[in-house]
């Protein structure tokens, strides 16, 4: 500031303040330090984009990065920093606008439902489900189940995760919900972590009785309408009974489902106004007492599910089976959102590619971490563990038997003809046109999309 002082000398006192607060500024922000840059999110069709450099990424590094993952099979990639759009994916203005099934990632929505209506009053966490359930439905020890549990996947129902979303896929399931309280009590509620589809289509059900509407009316209103996301945009199936399936099938363009990230990065707030209870997020986010890597229908911490073993010990995420993911790291600010069909790489042939989808997130994450100022010691290349899982743990043949009725896993009047004396919808019926199994699209104007 020497060379300014000529320029100074006689001005007012106020002036010479105003020009020393200015000096100091520049002194923490020199020139060849620009100042970070934050954005907010918006409700809009477009999030606000800027460079890496102005986040404080490393450009060339962050375009490795998307390179490598749409090298592999990713469809769509979003990155976002301090709420910033600065790297996005080859296909993205393709596939953008276009709802998939993110499938798992679903149950990740039904908890951010659960936590809005749990601050409305409309739902209490810590109470069995004796308290919404229809009487006589389900016995006294199901009954007993808390939405506590439903949200840990601690039911401590027998589980059998393809023959419970095989239904689902087909579609045949009567009523899952129903379906659900006739599966046996392998444990106590509350003390085992079992991975199930169907304990979260139960939720859904509850969580539909205790708001008193259908499941997607709510969720259109309270969640996806203040985020700008549209009811055409989206699909979620139902089963034949019309309840809302909570395990899968939400199918969402990738440009809403980065929306959902957000919000959560954003604990829940989205411009001022506090859509999900900030202090449910971090419930829904901790891990629980049963399971380190799993809180409410996240997985929480390093080398839980897609996490890189290597990454903050505050990141968690969603994820959907073929790697649908939305990551979320507090602590470096950063969320990422990526799409797609697999792309991980396994010795092991096909079963490894299913079971160690660790490698893929691993190889990406070592690239954009690098990315950054201070980058984390570079882990190595990923290192594949032996093939451990039993894929007889995935099946499990009376839940299957008991979609018609048959076996100790039905349920008592339900099957695939009718379901407590109510008539179902024939199979197929409830998708509308240009959706299936894993996309909407065509011109039909009733086919969901951004348009």
């Amino acid at each position: 500031m020497a060379r300014f002082g000529g320029l100074l000398a006689g001005v007012t006192a106020v002036t010479l303040i105003a020009g020393q607060l200015f000096a100091a500024h520049a002194q923490a922000t020199p020139d060849d330090e620009p100042a970070i840059q934050r954005c907010e999110v918006s409700s809009g069709r477009e999030q606000t984009r800027a460079e890496p450099e102005q986040v404080g990424l490393d450009s060339a590094r962050l375009t490795a990065a998307l390179a490598f993952a749409a090298s592999r099979n990713r469809l769509n990639i979003q990155i976002f920093r301090h709420n910033c759009l600065i790297g996005e994916g080859p296909e993205n203005a393709r596939t953008g606008n276009t709802p998939w099934n993110v499938w798992s990632v679903t149950k990740s929505v039904v908890s951010l439902l659960t936590g809005i209506a749990a601050d409305r009053g409309l739902i209490d966490i810590e109470a069995p489900i004796d308290r919404y359930l229809p009487a006589g439905l389900g016995d006294i020890r199901r009954r007993a189940i808390t939405v506590e549990n439903l949200l840990t996947e601690t039911s401590g129902m027998r589980t059998g995760v393809v023959t419970e979303g095989l239904t689902g896929v087909v579609p045949l399931d009567p009523n899952s919900a129903v379906q659900a309280l006739g599966v046996p009590l392998d444990h106590e509620p509350g003390t085992v972590f079992t991975y199930s589809q169907r304990t979260v289509d139960l939720l859904s059900y509850v969580l539909e009785l205790a708001v008193g509407e259908p499941l997607q009316d709510f969720a259109q209103r309270e969640l996806f309408a203040p985020l700008g996301i549209e009811r055409g945009d989206w699909y979620w199936a139902r089963d034949r009974s019309a309840h809302t399936y909570g395990y899968a099938h939400l199918l969402i363009p990738p440009n809403d489902l980065a929306k959902l990230g957000l919000l959560a990065g954003n604990t829940g707030n989205w411009n001022g106004r506090q859509i999900v209870p900030a202090w449910y997020l971090a419930r829904a986010t901790t891990p629980s007492t049963t399971n380190p890597c799993y809180g409410y229908l996240f997985w929480t911490g390093p080398d839980c599910a897609e996490n890189a073993s290597f990454m903050p010990a505050d990141t968690y995420a969603m994820a959907g089976v073929g790697l649908q993911n939305v990551f979320v790291v507090p602590s470096l600010d950063l969320i990422v959102v990526w799409i797609g069909v697999f792309g991980n790489e396994s010795a092991h042939g096909p079963s490894g590619i299913i079971q160690n989808t660790g490698e893929l997130p691993h190889e990406f994450f070592r690239r954009l971490l690098s990315a950054f100022p201070e980058p984390l010691p570079d882990p190595g290349p990923y290192m594949e563990p032996p093939l451990v899982t039993n894929p007889n743990s995935y099946i499990d043949t009376d839940i299957l038997l008991a979609v018609f009725g048959i076996g100790k896993s039905a349920y008592p009047g339900c099957d695939v003809f009718a379901c407590l004396g109510e008539p179902l919808a024939p199979p197929f019926t409830d998708a509308p046109p240009g959706c299936v199994l894993l996309a909407c699209a065509g011109n039909d104007p009733r086919t969901p999309g951004i348009h």
